[in-house]
């Protein structure tokens, strides 16, 4: 059998490493008044009249380019005559030939499925509402700086909700799946665990955008913080965080899908059983289901977004 992938050597990123430390050492050292920011933005650093191809960082913008683009290739191992070759294209010949051939037999377990998938964004989505809407208020830097214990539970909230939302929803899909057994309830765990936290990061940074002069009005009449927040905030915010909320249950409807190839239940459960077994018909029914949904998601979503807008 002809091995199509060589197994991994440091080679090639060590090559990679010196090369990118030689360019930059000279940056660096020797072209100290360059930077990647004039080389791309050559206005800042020449006369608008002269010539481009006259003007030093040019070559050195090419320069760096090139290599990179050489280096890119060499680490992913791009190679046309693989994607050209006999054996290859004969593969996914009968692959999109299965694709395009449906088997209709599973459609009633497949939809079941595909019902079992959106339940599961839809109920992550819910859960994480309540607690995104708490913790963005938290997270909001214009609500959070009048005093040292203000910031200091700001800053917390912001690094707990960024190392969260850095961990892909396939990652806590994983992480749920030894928890609590590999089904629908693990990938809506996933699912919510990282809507809380994108959705917080949304919320917040709506919050930090309105405008302040109503809060310093409401402020002004001896009202209490919590009403501060609740009359001065609230109301500018509301019609955004609907947005934000249909648009992350469109994102979940969709990474729902991806999630159950690693055990999150739902039509990707399906979907991996049945390419592990290399029946493409029926991975082509859940292919087209799987793409009637999304666009059926995305096509409601962006209509109720508009209508609240």
């Amino acid at each position: 059998m002809e091995i199509r992938y060589p197994e991994f050597s440091w080679g090639e990123p060590l090559v990679c490493l010196v090369l990118g430390l030689i360019v930059s050492s000279v940056i660096y050292f020797l072209l100290p008044r360059l930077s990647i920011g004039r080389a791309i933005y050559f206005k800042t650093y020449a006369q608008l009249n002269k010539p481009l191809l006259k003007r030093p960082y040019i070559y050195l913008g090419l320069f760096i380019f090139l290599i990179t683009l050489i280096s890119g290739l060499y680490v992913s191992q791009v190679s046309l005559r693989e994607f050209f070759s006999h054996s290859g294209l004969m593969g996914a010949k009968r692959i999109f030939i299965a694709l395009f051939t449906p088997n209709f037999g599973i459609l009633e377990h497949a939809l079941f499925a595909a019902i079992e998938t959106i339940y599961m964004a839809f109920i992550a989505t819910l859960f994480a509402i309540p607690v995104a809407f708490v913790l963005s208020f938290f997270a909001a830097k214009n609500l959070m700086r009048d005093s040292i214990v203000l910031i200091v539970t700001y800053s917390i909230i912001r690094f707990i909700l960024n190392l969260t939302r850095s961990i892909e929803p396939l990652i806590w899909a994983i992480i749920f799946s030894v928890w609590v057994g590999i089904g629908p309830f693990s990938g809506m765990m996933a699912l919510c665990i990282h809507s809380i936290a994108s959705l917080s990061k949304l919320y917040s940074e709506q919050i930090e955008g309105i405008d302040e002069g109503t809060m310093e009005s409401i402020t002004a009449t001896g009202a209490k913080p919590i009403q501060v927040v609740w009359f001065g905030v609230v109301p500018q915010i509301i019609l955004p965080f609907i947005s934000f909320t249909i648009y992350r249950w469109d994102i979940n409807v969709r990474m729902a899908t991806i999630i159950g190839l690693v055990g999150g239940g739902g039509i990707g459960t399906l979907l991996m059983q049945y390419q592990g077994l290399a029946k493409w018909n029926e991975v082509g029914l859940l292919v087209i289901i799987i793409a009637s949904i999304v666009w059926a998601m995305d096509y409601i979503s962006t209509k109720i977004r508009q209508a609240i807008k």
